[in-house]
């Protein structure tokens, strides 16, 4: 399929944009930029554009993160239950708090970060936080080598992160050494922050589904403050392939019909559980990083003059260790 201009046969949505690329009717480049026409459509400047709902860039950036179906979903009702409070409360009506702090189970790689940096756009388009920002920390970043030193780092975090999103990875490492670790006091500021703070900001926890389970379990004070669960499942091979195939076209790099098969089947070999952290994002990017290091060497070694399209193209030789 040629460029296509805006019109009846033009896709209207993210959501038909991702699936006329599965389906094979226009290449992962016209993908990209279609996404890209549906996303400056839909900013401030736009006719589709309603003030009073959240700018439809973040959502157009949500629809466009492939599979997560349920956490698309989940992610709107949260929206739209953020949403229906802020006009409540502006005609005066009794309104829910926005106390919204969320655990985000998942394997690495799953899209939690993504997720969490679009909510933070969302909330704050809608009313619920000043700025929007996310700010990213582990376990080292809020425990301290005293007594005192942790409470103050976590208060230092926590004063970056208001009016955005605090997101704790593997948040359950600050339980790992027991009631005389440090990471407790992390643990009881945070607590204590979210009851002094309440709505000035949105604190999300995130790591693997076990972990993350015994950890909640463990922490009764964190428990009663996180009502909302989403879950990140591990990508199936046709979704790490369309998330391999739009990685490269951003780089403006695309596959070989030879090269699409060979990662189609590596992918289904690779994923099923007995491989480690096979269903996930980081593992297509490190593949198709590789790919294009192999192909350099390749091209670097061919004679005579290289095409545009000898440049772009990854074939099944520069793949050769995704068997």
């Amino acid at each position: 399929m040629g460029d296509l201009q805006p019109g009846p046969s033009t896709p209207a949505t993210s959501a038909e944009v991702l699936r006329w690329l599965s389906e094979g009717h226009v290449s992962t480049v016209e993908a990209v930029r279609q996404l890209r026409r549906l996303e400056r459509r839909a900013g401030p400047a736009g006719p589709a554009h309603d003030p009073e709902a959240p700018t439809e860039g973040a959502l157009v950036q949500l629809d466009a993160l492939v599979g997560l179906r349920d956490v698309k979903r989940q992610v709107r009702e949260i929206c739209a239950f953020v949403d229906i409070q802020q006009r409540r409360a502006a005609m005066q009506l009794v309104a829910e708090p926005h106390t919204l702090h969320m655990v985000f189970r998942g394997a690495p790689g799953t899209g939690k970060t993504t997720v969490a940096r679009l909510l933070g756009q969302l909330f704050r388009d809608l009313g619920a936080l000043p700025k929007g920002h996310l700010v990213e920390v582990e376990r080292a970043d809020l425990v301290g080598e005293y007594i005192g030193h942790t409470a103050q780092k976590t208060r230092e975090v926590v004063r970056r992160a208001l009016g955005g999103v605090l997101f704790i990875d593997e948040a359950y490492a600050l339980a790992r050494g027991g009631g005389k670790d440090f990471g407790k006091e992390a643990i009881d500021t945070l607590v204590k922050v979210m009851e002094d703070k309440k709505s000035e900001f949105l604190l999300i926890l995130a790591g693997y589904p076990r972990e993350m389970a015994g950890f909640m379990e463990a922490n009764p004070g964190l428990r009663s403050r996180f009502a909302i669960h989403v879950d990140f499942p591990e990508y199936r091979p046709d979704e790490l392939a369309a998330i391999a195939r739009l990685m490269l076209a951003e780089r403006q790099y695309r596959l070989a019909s030879d090269a699409e098969e060979q990662l189609a089947k590596a992918l289904d070999r690779r994923t099923g559980g007995w491989h480690e952290n096979a269903g996930n994002a980081r593992m297509v990017r490190n593949l198709m990083e590789r790919a294009i290091r192999r192909q350099a060497v390749r091209l670097v070694q061919h004679a005579g003059p290289l095409s545009r399209d000898d440049l772009m193209t990854l074939v099944a030789a520069d793949l050769d260790e995704v068997r």
